[in-house]
């Protein structure tokens, strides 16, 4: 009897130590959540991955399409989740990027940061406002592309949300629609399938659904000085009739792609530097009302294989440059289709001109009087440091 005593006292107090020893376990495992869940008041990189992952599945009625890959909503850290969740009261604002081969190129990647960390230093947006990102996007940038978001919208002040859209589900949309006008307009000979990505903003307006009725598409090789959301108050300056607002080209491009006409009628505007000339447009900021450019029956027509092909052989052009050349041909000859912003908004920085040919006329073109609001690198041109 004495020795069972003495056997349940030691498994006694070996239980008793057992459990004590849960409780110090449970202590700790409550203390590391505590930490990274109450503990921060700042958003990090866990707790946006985690916000990612619950609401990737959230349904969107504005952007169900088949092209939609990924629906992802990243919400200001401080933001009540009821708030967050009231998304009807929220009043958008779109921005559109190509955003394809981006994980093969050192060089798209460090663009994009620039952009990126410009537009999230400048930016501000009202009470009940969002920028809406969207990005198209081949399957492996689009992984890239996330992982980047992550760091790079990490102090953002602002809410916003982030769309993919799959690059090859687009083209299978568009192909039918621009396939005519890339013969005139792509850099080789032909109609090459995977060109047509490059006339997105020539019929986004039947692509995008018909809730979405105005968007800014941008180049990656931007850098912001101002706040984006003032891009958007130009869109009330659009005059009537017009559909797209887009900045002149500041290099004599279309002085030289417009040679043989410009021989065959001396005295044309086209092609000639501003104020007065028609130096043609440059795609890298573009407002686009997609509402106007449904509506226009004008804009429609002009997007008519027989109607390319007539005012291509009018101007005797051949272009390289995709969407901003079928622009500029369509602006010589209806120029009230277009708002034309300021050089300020699209402020291009490429010389390239300057040393092949038209040193002479270069500053014609050039010159931008004015705020700088957006610097363009184009052709790769180093953006000053502010």
């Amino acid at each position: 009897m004495g020795f069972l005593r003495v056997v349940a006292r030691i498994m006694g107090r070996i239980s008793t130590f057992r459990s004590y020893q849960l409780v110090l376990l449970l202590a700790a495992a409550l203390a590391v959540v505590a930490f990274y869940y109450f503990g921060s008041e700042r958003q990090n990189f866990s707790s946006t991955t985690k916000r990612i992952k619950q609401t990737q599945a959230s349904h969107n009625t504005n952007r169900n399409d088949a092209d939609l890959t990924v629906d992802t909503r990243l919400s200001h850290p401080d933001e009540p989740k009821e708030k967050a969740d009231s998304e009807a009261a929220y009043q958008h604002y779109h921005v559109l990027m190509m955003f394809t081969k981006v994980d093969k190129s050192r060089s798209l990647q460090d663009k994009f940061r620039v952009a990126m960390l410009s537009m999230v230093k400048h930016g501000h947006f009202l009470e009940g406002e969002v920028l809406v990102l969207h990005f198209v996007s081949d399957q492996a940038s689009q992984e890239l592309g996330k992982r980047m978001l992550l760091e790079l919208f990490l102090d953002t002040t602002f809410k916003y949300e982030v769309v993919f859209h799959d690059v090859v589900a687009l083209t299978q949309k568009l192909f039918p629609i621009v396939e005519a006008m890339q013969k005139h307009f792509s850099a080789g000979s032909g109609a090459y399938y995977s060109d047509a990505i490059f006339f997105l903003s020539v019929a986004m307006h039947h692509i995008m659904p018909e809730s979405l009725t105005r968007i800014v598409q941008l180049d990656l090789d931007l850098k912001y000085r101002t706040n984006i959301r003032d891009l958007f108050q130009e869109f009330h300056r659009f005059p009537p009739g017009a559909v797209i607002g887009i900045t002149r080209e500041m290099q004599p491009v279309y002085r030289h792609t417009f040679w043989q006409y410009r021989k065959e009628n001396p005295q044309t505007r086209v092609g000639e530097p501003p104020p007065d000339g028609l130096p043609g447009f440059n795609s890298g900021v573009m407002l686009l009302d997609l509402g106007a450019m449904r509506s226009s029956a004008l804009y429609n027509k002009l997007l008519e294989p027989s109607n390319v092909a007539k005012l291509a052989d009018q101007y005797r052009f051949r272009g390289h440059l995709g969407d901003q050349d079928f622009f500029t041909m369509i602006g010589m000859e209806h120029p009230e289709l277009f708002y034309s912003l300021a050089c300020g908004w699209n402020r291009q920085l490429c010389t390239w001109w300057r040393d092949h040919g038209y040193g002479d006329i270069f500053q014609l073109y050039y010159r931008c009087d004015g705020p700088v609001y957006i610097y363009h690198g184009n052709c790769n041109t180093p953006i000053p440091d502010d």
